[in-house]
């Protein structure tokens, strides 16, 4: 396949390669004439013999009779190669042996080994014995048992945060970003020895949004979207009310459904698609089953009657994960279901104008359309389909979309710069993406990943850099801007206190989680008894390793308080997008993006037509 440089300019190194030529002609007659003339002095003294004849003088050494020079010659070579060769042996042996330093995995890799116990803290149902995490057991075994359209019920997947709530929104979103890393960045997971453990999490993930709706169908009418509510100011047993282990949990977990869920629907058919792509080589049916699931999962989210907001109308939902809009989801599913299939129809639906426009309309009230998070795709769809143009440049007609999905990528990075003032930042140098409001980290760590890997696409297509209006930058820049935020995650802060648990010397003891907080002594703590824990002043009895808390306030305070959650509870959403940033960051490796595993369903352009427009009408 041909491919250009869809960045513009060329950047291509000239030689001259006429002077070289001629350097090297000249160089090989020289060592021609040379050779010649030696030739020619050794035939002379062969044919002629010496000029000046002296007599020689022999010595005798009993066995044989020879030349006092040739003695000579021999002792002096002797010594020679005694100082040479020996005496270097000699203080060399003189000298204490030792051995070389093994080099060590730099500090983002060590982070990012941390960040990854997290999600083995999490998770929800019957654990595999070599989960790792001592406190933790199994949990959550009646979850939606009284279905009765779902064998097993809903055991499985992972608690979103300090409670003992199961969110299948931002559980997908997870899956879809985790996948996103290990898709990009394989290479990296294998070398420093993570790759099997990042796809057992995306894997326990995915098993159980498998479970959410009838996966096996090519058409649903509904999909699970929550296991577990807590009611504000209840009196009655939740997870709200009640403060208690996962393990120990006795009271009713409802299970919550929608009907109409384009946002819901589209999430997690993105999770289902990106996690094929994570498994197409190792487990091929697999990676079958998943891709056919998010055909379903995107069905019902695109081709459902009346469409509205999962949380609509649900404050259960809404008062936690409120979703905005959907038009975005359909672009993320879309190119998803794209890379998974290689299907031109998701390309065309992804880069159709009209559905670009009401993701950008339903950002207009708001000044957020900017920041990756688990409520907006749009920055990451941007850049995710600016990957094909970046890469494979398929050209009409997908080309005007695409190149324009590339400009916003270039104004998202942009944005993040802090001589543009788009975004305030804290004194000690945290980007305040949310605007001031709490729990901060989090989207920090999602912008990083998308600057470390629009970088690495620059430098995958050997181009130095970008424009910001008529502003140059290397793509540098964005490393700079990815590593400041991670490095102010990990202590590089006015209080030197890292927020990610069990890194570095001071970090977060009290954090929010009630299977950290309670004690695993035995004791079966009944549903307000665990107060008692909640309420401690003492230091978490569990350490909750990986944990990346919701960070300080908009003026760099943080207070290590177990009842303030904005400040010390950490989310699954977070840790997954500084898993991907961090990832991303390494050097352990020496390897950059993987350029080719995500078009490995994309067939060429060349040899097969893209599909003729569809009727489908957003």
């Amino acid at each position: 396949m041909h491919y250009s440089n869809r960045w513009g300019g060329s950047f291509d190194i000239q030689h001259d390669s006429h002077a070289d030529d001629v350097q090297s002609s000249n160089m090989a007659i020289d060592k021609a004439a040379l050779l010649r003339e030696q030739l020619d002095e050794t035939q002379q003294g062969w044919l002629l013999g010496p000029r000046d004849v002296k007599k020689d003088k022999y010595i005798d050494l009993w066995i044989v009779v020879c030349k006092k020079e040739m003695v000579k010659w021999v002792v002096y070579s002797l010594l020679i190669a005694f100082v040479v060769i020996g005496v270097p042996i000699v203080v060399a042996k003189m000298i204490p042996t030792h051995k070389e330093p093994v080099l060590l995995p730099d500090e983002y890799t060590v982070a990012l080994r941390l960040a990854l116990e997290f999600f083995n803290a999490q998770k929800s149902g019957r654990l595999p014995k070599n989960n790792g995490v001592p406190w933790r057991g199994n949990s959550g075994l009646q979850d939606g048992s009284e279905l009765s359209d779902v064998i097993g019920g809903l055991v499985g997947g992972y608690y979103d945060s300090g409670n003992n709530i199961k969110f299948h929104y931002p559980m997908a979103f997870s899956m879809t970003l985790l996948s996103w890393s290990a898709v990009e960045y394989g290479p990296k997971y294998e070398a420093i020895g993570e790759y099997d453990h990042v796809r057992d999490i995306i894997k326990w993930g995915v098993d159980y949004l498998l479970r959410t709706f009838n996966s096996s169908a090519s058409t649903i009418n509904k999909m699970y979207c929550q296991v577990g509510v807590a009611q504000r100011d209840s009196n009655n047993p939740d997870d709200e009310y009640c403060w208690q282990r996962p393990e120990d949990m006795n009271y009713p977990r409802p299970v919550l459904t929608s009907t109409s869920a384009p946002d819901l629907g589209s999430e997690v058919a993105a999770a289902l698609a990106a996690a094929s792509l994570v498994f197409t080589e190792e487990d091929t049916a697999y990676s079958t089953k998943l891709v056919k699931a998010a055909k379903t999962a995107y069905q019902f989210a695109t081709e459902s009657g009346q469409q509205a907001p999962y949380s609509s109308g649900n404050q259960q939902i809404a008062r936690f994960y409120n979703s905005t809009g959907y038009w975005d989801e359909f672009i993320w599913a879309s190119a998803w279901l794209f890379y998974a299939t290689g299907n031109y129809t998701y390309l065309s639906r992804a880069t159709d104008p009209r559905v670009y426009h009401n993701a950008n309309a339903s950002f207009l009230k708001r000044p957020d359309s900017r920041v990756f998070s688990w409520d907006n795709k749009l920055p990451a769809a941007q850049l995710l389909l600016s990957r094909i143009r970046v890469f494979l440049n398929p050209g009409y007609p997908y080309e005007d979309m695409l190149s324009e999905f590339h400009a916003n990528t270039d104004i998202n990075m942009c944005s993040y710069l802090r001589q543009f003032n788009v975004f305030n930042w804290t004194k000690g140098g945290l980007a305040q993406l949310n605007r001031g409001r709490p729990r901060s980290l989090q989207y920090a760590a999602n912008a990083a990943f998308l600057a470390s890997l629009y970088a690495d696409y620059m430098n995958a297509s050997r181009v130095p850099g970008w424009y910001c209006g008529p502003n140059y930058f290397n793509s540098s820049t964005l490393r700079n801007f990815a590593a400041s935020q991670i490095n102010y995650i990990l202590g590089a802060n006015p209080g030197n206190m890292s927020y990610l648990v069990g890194y570095g010397h001071r970090y977060p003891k009290h954090v929010r989680h009630r299977g950290a907080s309670t004690p695993n002594n035995g004791r079966r703590y009944s549903c307000t008894g665990g107060r008692t824990w909640r309420d401690s002043k003492a230091a978490n009895p569990n350490v909750i390793t990986g944990a990346m808390v919701g960070g300080p306030d908009k003026y760099d305070r943080f207070f290590d308080e177990r009842k303030n959650g904005n400040y010390t509870e950490p989310t699954l959403a977070g840790n997954a997008g500084l898993v991907a940033a961090l990832v991303s960051l390494t050097s352990s490796s020496g390897v950059g993006v993987d350029r080719n595993t995500i078009f490995s369903a994309v067939p060429s352009l060349h040899s097969n037509k893209p599909p003729p427009p569809s009727n489908w009408n957003p």
